[in-house]
């Protein structure tokens, strides 16, 4: 006999994905390295109160912790930090967070020990071949002033002393040694330009005393090189977007030479340090990924003929590719796979899953799959976005009904909507919601064009985009008209409140440590964005009146629907003054609003119970605000409710 459906409307379906069970059953998985046939990768860990932990496979999905247990393995460089931990023949080098420090934990069990001079951040650490010196970016803060950012050479051997270099620039990143030690390369980059913007690649000759003086071998006005590295034989291979796509490239004798011209990204921004998206299986096959047409691609490059030959793998985000011999190994995820460390065998193509990031089995029957969609805007340019329907085995809803819409704004604004399993996702879809993630004119993976498009025009572009996509989908008569919801992070809640406060189309939104006022962020944000919003936006103080005009925190007349925050309290990328004078504005406005904010989280929530009761508290906000029950009760309380 067929199993007869409940039927409930959409919103108020029933779901076994409880926001408590994501939240403590979702590490997040970053950083695999291999070394010596053994597998090392960092999992924060949200019931140990997001504490990020390097550990190793121990062989029968069992792991095994290599950092110490009080130390969590974090750096704080740049604010957005990776590139934490480094493998050295003997031991393990690890930033440990929120102590200025980097240690060496030897992996015979003795003591650890602190490296350097302290007093600074350190990341993304690259250890000679001959394993005597250690290099990492140091930010090191000022009183009064920026932080200073350069490159510190430390031995790990003998007695020797610190060495600073790589000094007289706004930022540095990306050491890594030629294989035999007598080059190091890396990236540098100043104000007002983004890593995504454009960087300079530099050489230094290495040698037994240390550092000689870098000297520029690439980077021209405008182009962006990213994740440098050394072929077998020494050849300096980098991700050049001068073509206006990422693409591999290597320094040969001619000058640079194209590896692989096509119009996709082989490479991500760069956000954080460490990032891998390509490494050499020879002299002349390299593995790289690739985004095309908003998904990533794993692919054999063939250096001699430039054939690309991808591999036929379940995962559509990979990320962290390292290999060893035949062996390779990243984070893979796909639209129905979780997150997890995994290492192919590039031979058999046979995968092995050492790590997943969700605890427990799901039923596939309740995973919604995104379809790849797009929306002609007025202008006739195409966005393209992913929707997520509702979806729920055991649950129909009533005929003729449709149901509400999430429209997510990602962040950066520099990032992208990818299409990895996300819980979150899941746990708004099983319950009757339609989920569409968009990929905004200025979002990465569909080449510097498009990601430039939104320079100068942040808050407008953005906004109208998922303005758009809400409104077709509404017309398609796929989405309820009149339960249209924003919700974004970071850059992704300036999109939403403005979209909020700027157009019609939405009901209600939630803006995770969101930014209200764009003055505010560029006086009070650390180094690494102080002039991110030049591009963006325009030159800050001359161009002051396009600041506020497009601040949602100077308009709230024009606000008429309701808004929860959610807000860390030690944020020191969007600080919680930003949601607190919107909360006060809202407040003198009469409209309904919620407000929570979590203590020890910054820029992102990472402990167990508050990633469930952000996960709880939009859920019910939404059923407060649409008039349908939830099966959730997050304590929270509506202000000026009507």
């Amino acid at each position: 006999m067929r199993e007869r459906l409940e039927s409930r409307n959409y919103g108020s379906w029933p779901s076994p994905l409880a926001a408590r069970r994501i939240a403590a059953g979702s590490r997040r998985l970053s950083q695999p390295r291999i070394r010596d046939g053994q597998v090392y990768w960092i999992e924060g860990r949200p019931a140990e109160r997001g504490r990020q932990v390097v550990v190793r496979a121990a062989g029968a999905g069992a792991v095994e912790d290599v950092s110490p247990a009080d130390v969590d393995a974090r750096s704080r460089v740049h604010e957005y930090g990776g590139g934490d931990y480094a493998l050295a023949r003997n031991g393990l080098v690890v930033a440990e967070g929120g102590r200025q420090r980097a240690l060496f934990v030897p992996f015979s069990g003795g003591a650890p020990r602190t490296l350097g001079e302290g007093g600074a951040e350190h990341a993304d650490f690259a250890i000679a071949p001959a394993g005597d010196w250690l290099v990492a970016v140091e930010e090191r803060p000022r009183p009064g002033a920026e932080a200073s950012n350069r490159l510190v050479a430390i031995p790990l051997q003998g007695n020797g002393s610190v060495r600073h270099f790589a000094t007289g620039f706004d930022f540095v990143s990306s050491p890594c040694f030629s294989p035999d030690g007598s080059q190091l390369a890396f990236l540098a980059w100043r104000h007002p330009d983004m890593p995504w913007d454009a960087t300079q690649l530099h050489v230094v000759d290495w040698g037994a005393s240390g550092p000689g003086a870098p000297r520029i071998q690439l980077g021209t006005p405008g182009e962006s090189i990213v994740q440098p590295g050394f072929s077998p034989s020494g050849i300096l291979t980098y991700v050049s977007d001068r073509s206006g796509w990422w693409n591999l490239q290597q320094l040969r004798e001619g000058g640079p030479y194209p590896l692989c011209e096509r119009h996709a990204d082989f490479a991500s921004p760069q956000w954080g340090f460490a990032m891998s998206s390509w490494a050499f299986v020879s002299e002349q096959s390299l593995l790289c990924s690739y985004f095309e047409e908003g998904r990533q691609r794993l692919a054999r490059l063939d250096l001699a003929s430039g054939r690309l030959e991808v591999l036929p793998l379940p995962f559509e985000v990979f990320e962290g590719l390292r290999v060893e011999g035949n062996r390779a190994c990243f984070v893979g995820a796909g639209p129905a796979q979780p997150a997890s460390v995994t290492c192919l065998d590039l031979d058999t193509l046979a995968l092995e899953t050492l790590r997943e990031s969700v605890e427990g089995e799901l039923d596939p029957a309740l995973i919604s799959l995104p379809e790849s969609l797009r929306v002609s805007m007025d202008d006739g340019e195409e966005v393209p976005f992913f929707l997520y329907p509702p979806r729920n085995p055991r649950v129909r809803a009533p005929a003729r009904s449709a149901p509400p819409l999430i429209v997510k704004s990602h962040g950066g604004p520099t990032a992208a909507a990818r299409t990895a399993f996300d819980p979150r996702i899941q746990f708004f879809t099983s319950r009757g919601f339609a989920v569409a993630d968009v990929n905004y004119r200025g979002s990465t993976g569909f080449g510097r064009a498009y990601r430039q498009r939104l320079n100068g025009a942040w808050g407008l572009l953005d906004v109208e985009d998922c303005a758009g996509v809400a409104r077709e989908l509404a017309a398609l008569g796929r989405v309820d008209p009149e339960r249209l919801a924003i919700s974004g992070g970071s850059a992704g809640g300036y999109t939403t409140l403005c979209a909020l406060t700027f157009h019609d189309v939405f009901h209600a939104g939630a803006s995770h440590y969101g930014i209200g006022d764009l003055e505010a962020l560029v006086r009070d944000t650390h180094k690494f964005e102080k002039h991110y919003c030049d591009g963006l936006v325009g030159p800050y103080p001359e161009r002051r009146d396009l600041y506020r005009s497009r601040s949602p925190i100077h308009h709230c007349e024009q606000l008429s629907c309701p808004v929860i925050f959610f807000q860390g309290l030690d944020d020191r990328v969007v600080p919680p003054g930003q949601a607190e004078s919107m909360v006060a504005a809202l407040a003198a406005q009469g409209l309904p609003h919620a407000y929570v904010c979590f203590e020890g989280e910054g820029h992102g929530f990472r402990r167990a119970e508050n990633v469930a009761r952000a996960l709880e508290g939009e859920l019910w906000f939404y059923g407060t605000i649409f008039g349908f029950p939830v099966d959730v009760e997050p304590g929270i309380e509506l202000r000026c409710a009507p």
